[in-house]
């Protein structure tokens, strides 16, 4: 069971000369524990997969909060845009390890 906590992309923008991360964003998951992600080529769309599905509590009922895989835009900030979820309920049983894109040509 979920006890609750942190399931956001943190996204930080990278000072040029000194080479320090600052935080500018803590985009909501819209999955649990997101273990992997991917950004296409053009640095403009994110993907992350998480690993499983998870019972979690909601009101006085439990509910279970598929694997998923979550798309993002990514604005000429570096900022995430939530844009879309695949829920994956194939993954039940097993763990969701590993996302990625690649182009088809």
């Amino acid at each position: 069971m979920f006890a609750g906590g942190e399931n956001s992309m943190a996204v930080f923008a990278i000072d040029q000369a000194t080479g320090e991360p600052t935080l500018i964003q803590n985009a909501d998951g819209h999955a649990n524990y997101l273990r992997t992600f991917g950004i296409d080529s053009s640095g403009r769309i994110l993907v992350a997969a998480s690993v499983w599905p998870i019972p979690m509590r909601e009101g006085k009922d439990i509910m279970t909060l598929p694997a998923a895989i979550v798309m993002y835009r990514v604005s000429g900030d570096g900022k995430l845009a939530f844009a879309r979820k695949y829920d994956i309920d194939a993954t039940a049983q097993k763990q969701q390890f590993w996302a990625g894109m690649f182009t088809l040509a």
